[in-house]
């Protein structure tokens, strides 16, 4: 990852996205660029034009955290798009834990330990899996496996729910509301790109995606990021129909970098039974069977 473009096409889109009423500034006429100029943003962080330029151009290295904070507060920047700055400041300036190369387990090389498992096969009310920062799914109980039997039906997918939403057509099924589900997508990955800046894995999967899909392509140049934590989507599952599920996501400490999903009902709702006759419809052949338990 080239740090300094991050850093310049991070901030340069913040900047385009403000207009100068939601700043508190005249709106003015003969505006050339989208959103706020340099010096505009400039005097809302009190900060130099020279200065704040220095900043777009990707220059954060040695930035103080007031500094960072004022940049944040000018550019209206959301919790996740703060800690992503962090990020980026942290792997530009060479120093902190973040900007270390860190071994990481693939795919094949990480397996539940025989408790995780038992935990996802306790969850019997709802689909409950284990993902990484990339969307590998890791770990799932029976209900997941058959929530998303279309993920597992395509051996290319391998399992991950980003090329499933991008390079799969079934997904356009599935998700009701899929470009939403796209942009979630996207803000996943690239949230998980500024943390870990040398993940190789992450950076091939996003090579073939940008490469496959346009519409991926167009949403990683936005730049958006998110923390991804609670809410509702809607899904159309092929055997049971619409589906409007909450989710819960959960981090995993005792697996830094991985998180528990929990897709739920509204208690008493048709969606509830829906996800009855899923759990019935998971206990049949047609549905796929659910990795068996490790041996260790």
């Amino acid at each position: 990852m080239d740090i300094r473009e991050e850093v310049r096409e991070f901030l340069t889109s913040r900047r385009a996205r403000i207009t100068p009423e939601q700043a508190g500034l005249p709106s003015g006429s003969r505006r050339r660029v989208p959103g706020l100029r340099r010096s505009e943003v400039a005097a809302l962080a009190d900060m130099s034009v020279e200065y704040y330029a220095k900043l777009e151009r990707g220059n954060l290295a040695g930035v103080s955290p007031a500094v960072l904070e004022a940049l944040a507060r000018a550019l209206r920047l959301d919790d996740a798009e703060r800690s992503h700055l962090l990020n980026l400041a942290q792997t530009a300036d060479g120093s902190g834990a973040l900007t270390r190369p860190r071994r990481r387990r693939t795919k094949d090389q990480w397996k539940p330990h025989r408790s995780l498992q038992w935990t996802l096969d306790a969850i019997t009310a709802g689909p409950a899996f284990v993902r990484n920062g990339r969307m590998d799914i890791l770990a799932a109980n029976q209900l997941a496996r058959a929530f998303y039997t279309d993920l597992y039906a395509t051996p290319g997918n391998q399992a991950n729910l980003a090329r499933f939403n991008f390079l799969d057509p079934a997904s356009h099924r599935f998700y009701p509301d899929w470009d939403q589900a796209a942009d979630i997508t996207v803000a996943i990955l690239r949230t998980e790109a500024g943390r870990n800046p040398h993940d190789k894995d992450l950076h091939d999967l996003v090579g073939e995606l940008s490469t496959r899909s346009d519409e991926f392509r167009t949403r990683w140049g936005a730049h958006n990021v998110r923390h991804h934590g609670t809410g509702t989507k809607r899904f159309h599952h092929q055997a049971v129909g619409d589906l409007t599920l909450a989710y819960e996501g959960l981090e995993m400490a005792a697996e830094p970098g991985l998180s528990l999903t929990i897709y739920t009902a509204q208690p008493g709702s048709p969606f509830e039974e829906g996800l009855r006759l899923l759990a019935s419809w998971a206990a049949t052949p047609h549905a796929p069977s659910p990795a068996p338990h490790p041996s260790s």
